[in-house]
């Protein structure tokens, strides 16, 4: 249904794609003419004539409309649209900032799209680039790994204590009985609220007839804080969702918006370890993802934990997923109860959990929960390695892979900066040990190493045990002799190297010997019989490096040991320490 303006008094009707409708009451005394103008060029912004479609979007343009009328008032104009001018825009505009500016160009100019008023020199202003350009802005860093950990741990501490004190009250209950007949004691004030819902002193005596000062009387006053601990206790309040919710965004990655308007509906359960979660992106549509393991838990023990909650409250809000309770204070002694609530806790109110919450970051200041932060942060730690520019395997479809690299695989926090770095260097270097000619030796010079290369003993940190090693072929692997087996190029250091026979091909720590000619025989006859399995891209992406080192090897022996070692060689896989998986037909 698209928006429409209503009268008497003036106000603009609009309805949402997620179901939900707003009315906005508008004030046309200052100038009635061009409030309705502008009013009618919103209905063309809001869904389904435009891009507008929340209640939110609804309400700047609404402060934008009585900013316009009201700027324009005191610069005498007070007419439609028809009278404005370029200059009195253009002086108003240069003025404003770049959200009124934008909105009321908006408006004017669907105004003017559906019923041309504007003079043709305001047509052209209104058309044309803004005064007030948005500044470009940056992607939220995501969290360090200290502050990462410090506000999930705080999140789960809160969600721990708040279900300990929800089961503790609900086993208080079961030991009372009705407080009208028995009396008012813990148990029973526990019992009135679990069958009753949530009330306060007052509620309490309204239901009986009884003023608040009566009713304080008849319970006692050492009995008032039993009232509040009971709420606390059995209803979730907005410093426990503000939990939840950042640990279901820890555990998901789910957009902030989608988090806070999921309703139980949009929940489907395929089994007791699997929820497909259906929900809504704001600037998008409806969206689903299959949740892990931990949201699924999670999503359990709220439901389990709000259960009571939703018995309690109104039926049009019992289909929220984050119910909660807003206290407020209507006077001293009297801790009110507000309405029911759902959704995103009020922004104030997460800046003091925040404070409360006590995290700092790796710098020791202190860490301001935002929800997208959490978002970016929950990205930027999955793995990247199966990320390939594909549009088919972006993080989010609504994303080009440019975007996506730009804003979550490009945004690492000290740490995963460091451990890039790292990689970098370690890649530069094995690019360069790749670079460097095969160290082929024979018996003799083995014997003389020391004496005849002193540069690359040096380098290998070769002692006499290890040379006599080496010489003996104590040291020995498939293809040639390594100088440092548990060196850790291929694997963890202080262990043995755990890689397959073909990589010591290009190992800055092989050595190549007259011994070893035989096995590379064998190893350049697995490369021929692989070459003729495999795909020529897969064979280059797998063996190529190697099969070009062999023969770069081989060429420095001499011919007639080739020819000596070559009949030792039967061409088989039986010949070469193999895997399974790395058969040859």
């Amino acid at each position: 249904m698209p928006a429409e303006i209503l009268e008497n008094p003036l106000r603009l009707f609009c309805t949402f794609t997620r179901g939900t409708a707003a009315t906005l009451h508008v004030d046309n005394s200052a100038n009635p003419v061009l409030v309705r103008e502008l009013l009618t060029g919103l209905v063309y912004l809001m869904h389904p004539h435009g891009p507008g479609d929340s209640r939110r979007t609804a309400e700047k343009y609404k402060g934008t409309i009585d900013w316009f009328v009201k700027e324009l008032k005191e610069r005498g104009h007070r007419g439609g649209a028809a009278e404005l001018t370029r200059a009195g825009l253009a002086a108003l505009w240069w003025e404003a900032g770049n959200r009124r500016e934008s909105e009321s160009r908006r408006m004017l100019a669907a105004l003017d799209t559906e019923t041309p008023v504007l003079a043709p020199d305001v047509r052209a202003l209104v058309r044309g680039r803004l005064y007030n350009r948005h500044p470009n802005s940056q992607p939220l860093p995501p969290y360090d790994e200290i502050a990462w950990s410090g506000l999930t741990r705080a999140a789960r501490t809160i969600a721990k204590e708040s279900w300990a004190a929800y089961r503790a009250a609900r086993a208080t209950a079961e030991a009372g009985q009705d407080p009208y007949v028995h009396g008012w004691t813990r148990e029973n004030i526990f019992w009135l609220m679990v069958h009753h819902g949530p009330a306060t002193t007052r509620e309490l005596g309204e239901r009986i007839g009884l003023s608040y000062d009566q009713m304080r009387y008849r319970t006692g006053r050492e009995q008032q804080h039993f009232f509040v601990e009971a709420r606390e206790a059995l209803f979730p309040g907005p410093r426990i969702v503000i939990a939840y919710q950042v640990l279901f965004g820890v555990y998901s990655g789910i957009v902030p918006d989608g988090i806070a308007e999921l309703g139980v509906d949009g929940l489907d359960w395929a089994g007791d370890n699997a929820v497909l979660v259906r929900y809504l992106k704001g600037r998008t549509c409806e969206e689903s993802v299959t949740l892990p393991t931990k949201a699924v838990r999670l999503l359990e023990r709220w439901l389990e934990y709000s259960d009571l909650a939703r018995s309690h409250c109104p039926p049009q809000s019992r289909n929220k997923l984050w119910l909660w309770l807003a206290y407020t204070t209507r006077r001293a002694g009297d801790e009110g109860l507000g309405p029911w609530r759902y959704g995103r806790p009020y922004k104030s109110t997460v800046v003091e959990w925040s404070r409360d919450a006590g995290v700092v970051d790796a710098n020791g200041a202190p860490v301001q929960v935002h929800r997208h932060r959490i978002r970016t942060t929950f990205e930027s730690h999955r793995d990247r390695s199966s990320w390939i520019g594909s549009r088919r395997s972006t993080i989010d479809p609504n994303h080009t892979p440019g975007v996506e690299g730009d804003h979550y695989l490009s945004a690492m926090t000290e740490a995963q900066q460091s451990a890039v770095e790292d990689i970098v260097e370690q890649a530069q270097g094995d690019l360069l040990r790749r670079g460097r000619p095969p160290m082929v030796l024979s018996d003799e010079q083995v014997a003389g190493l020391a004496r005849q290369f002193p540069q690359l003993v040096s380098e290998l940190k070769l002692d006499d045990a290890a040379i006599a090693e080496l010489v003996g072929g104590q040291r020995d692997v498939f293809v040639a002799s390594c100088a440092d087996p548990t060196a850790g190029l291929h694997g963890p250091k202080g262990k043995p190297c755990p890689a397959r026979p073909w990589v010591c091909l290009l190992c800055p720590l092989a050595l190549f010997t007259l011994r070893h000619a035989a096995n590379l025989l064998r190893m350049k006859a697995f490369f021929a019989r692989q070459w003729q399995q495999m795909p020529a891209a897969q064979f280059m992406a797998v063996f190529g490096h190697y099969a070009q080192r062999i023969e770069e090897v081989l060429i420095k022996y001499d011919p007639t040991q080739l020819a000596a070692a070559a009949a030792q060689v039967t061409d088989t896989d039986a010949e070469i320490p193999l895997l399974p998986e790395e058969s040859t037909l």
